[in-house]
């Protein structure tokens, strides 16, 4: 059986300068940095201190590409540094209420406070963060303990080698850099090293394109459910001082308006310091709907009367998108290899339910130094001493807390009504509900033709319901254009001849930053792909009905920067 392809940019037959460390994490969230903290501690207290522990981050800069909502619960940081206040970590605000609106019309709505806010919404203990801060001082914790931080390295490609008719994780090697459009070198080309490790953890966050290459060709998803994605779209706002002082530690929810009763999704709203407040609104992508258009519905709910009396005065001060992993326990790979671990999004880890996955990102790190620090301790980072890592996941509160909802975000998949059916069963049977194991398709594999499509799009303006356009420019997002586009197009015929046809293009439709165009009617039919518009949230990837769209790494340092987000 052939294995599958590894996608990359780099050129082929290129002299690589090669950098060995012991241990090597690809991506600088907040998995990862758990991870490279609790290891070399690990390895300090068993006299390893003078193991070499590197993090690569895509990013210019360490945090630029972290996007969450995001209430914390401290559980996971409480565990990391039992005096993470006192150090430091940064927070925005303790939750101070809770609230859940119901918006039942296009008009009208209904809050739910105090006692009849469901209890997977109830936030007391938990705190208000920007995890674009955390991790930028995650990352100077880090260093303080000897760990490497490189941003601006991306990792292209996976290396493996045969050990004793074993293929392992040797390490990976990063992004070429000065390679123009049309795949010439220009006179800035920097060829990417070969970083190679006795052990490789992959936190990318959501759907990394070296993990995802890695849980195909080592079969890590036998016998789970595909892994289910929602796409969140988020600004933060600046609104009136006075509303502002009332909004502080506050977290609002809202179900109903602009989804009916097919797909799965609902929004979020957070009081921030300086009469600030974080909103975002997300969607599963197992909806049927081939028009479906995250960033349009995002617009359509600030449109709702309630939403506006919230938001009136108020301006966008920046703007991102990013994908979720929201299938739970079911859709959890195998975590480990033969010298590789998956840790954070990556992994999925994250509790759909609750909204949260940072307490259970940092978990996993920790799980996964404690194996890897026994692994190097024996002088064997097999898959079989690596097995460890599983054993502790196993015996944790992070497996507790993810079984016990393991059947909630699958209970959704057949429909609104379906899923409230289910949830309140399955908060009574410990997660069991009304089947002990549901099952769920890939979320490529829902989608129905565009002529069942009902989707609406918004009226927008420059204020507050801005285009996809306007809201990429409040991301910051810069790539260099003179590069080739790392949105692979794998066969075009089919976007020409099939999708169209079948269902009208959709990625023009699901992108929340405007990356693909396709042309007026009676035009020559073909994609432009707007590459320097991505903001890395992975959703073409996941949603292509005919998965014929790769994601892979751009030159390191480009992407959005999601300062304060």
């Amino acid at each position: 059986m052939s294995q599958p392809r590894q996608y990359s940019l780099n050129l082929p037959g290129i002299e690589r300068e090669t950098l060995e460390v012991d241990v090597l994490l690809v991506g600088a969230g907040a998995a990862n940095l758990a991870c490279a903290i609790h290891l070399q501690r690990l390895l300090a207290a068993q006299g390893m201190a003078d193991k070499s522990i590197l993090v690569l981050e895509k990013a210019a800069d360490i945090g630029d590409h972290t996007l969450s909502g995001a209430v914390m619960n401290p559980r996971g940081m409480q565990e990391l540094f039992p005096d993470w206040r006192e150090r430091g970590c940064p927070v925005e605000s303790d939750v101070k209420w809770d609230a859940v609106e119901i918006l039942y019309t296009p008009q009208k709505s209904k809050r739910l406070t105090g006692p009849l806010v469901p209890p997977q919404f109830q936030n007391h203990g938990n705190v208000i963060v920007s995890m674009n801060k955390v991790v930028g001082w995650m990352k100077e914790q880090a260093e303080a303990v000897g760990v490497q931080v490189y941003p601006g390295f991306a990792a292209a490609e996976i290396l493996f080698e045969d050990a004793r008719g074993d293929e392992r994780v040797a390490g990976v090697v990063t992004r070429d850099s000065g390679i123009g459009k049309h795949g010439e070198k220009k006179d800035n080309f920097q060829p990417g090293m070969n970083v190679r490790a006795r052990t490789t953890v992959f936190g990318e966050g959501t759907r990394g394109s070296l993990a995802k290459h890695l849980v195909k060709r080592h079969a890590l998803d036998a016998g789970k459910n595909p892994q289910m994605y929602g796409t969140g779209v988020k600004e933060i706002w600046e609104i009136p001082a006075a509303r502002g002082a009332e909004w502080l530690g506050g977290v609002l929810h809202t179900g109903g308006y602009p989804l009916g009763l097919v797909g799965y999704g609902g929004s979020f709203i957070y009081g921030l310091p300086e009469n600030r407040l974080a909103l975002g609104f997300v969607i599963g992508l197992d909806h049927p709907d081939a028009k479906l258009d995250p960033h349009a519905l995002f617009v359509r709910w600030k449109q709702h009367p309630a939403m506006q009396k919230i938001l009136e005065g108020g301006k966008v001060l920046s703007y991102g998108a990013k994908t979720v992993p929201e299938g739970g326990y079911w859709c959890m790979p195998r975590l480990y290899g033969h010298s590789y671990v998956l840790v954070g999004d990556s992994a999925g880890f994250l509790n759909a339910s609750t909204l949260k996955g940072v307490h259970l990102a940092i978990k996993s790190g920790m799980l996964a130094a404690e194996a890897i620090a026994e692994a190097l301790l024996f002088d064997d980072t097999s898959a079989a001493r690596l097995a460890r890592y599983q054993d502790l996941f196993s015996a944790s509160w992070a497996r507790d807390e993810l079984y016990g909802v393991r059947n909630f975000r699958q209970s959704f998949e057949s429909g609104l009504l379906a899923g409230m059916l289910d949830a309140p069963i399955q908060r009574v049977t410990g997660g069991h509900g009304l089947v002990a194991h549901r099952h769920n398709k890939a979320d490529h594999a829902t989608m129905q033709p565009a002529l069942f499509s009902k989707s609406a799009k918004p009226a927008y303006d420059d204020a507050g319901s801005m285009d996809k356009l306007t809201d990429v420019y409040h991301s910051g997002t810069v790539h260099e254009e003179d590069q080739p586009a790392h949105l692979l197009v794998k066969d075009s015929a089919i976007c020409v001849e099939r999708c169209t046809a079948e269902f009208g293009n959709p990625c023009q439709h699901f992108c929340p930053a405007a990356v693909y165009e396709w042309p007026a009617e009676g035009q020559p039919k073909a994609p432009t792909i707007n590459f320097s518009n991505c903001v890395h949230c992975k959703t073409c990837d996941i949603a292509d009905p005919y998965e014929n769209i790769e994601w892979v790494v751009p030159e390191g340092g480009g992407g959005p920067k999601y300062t304060n987000m």
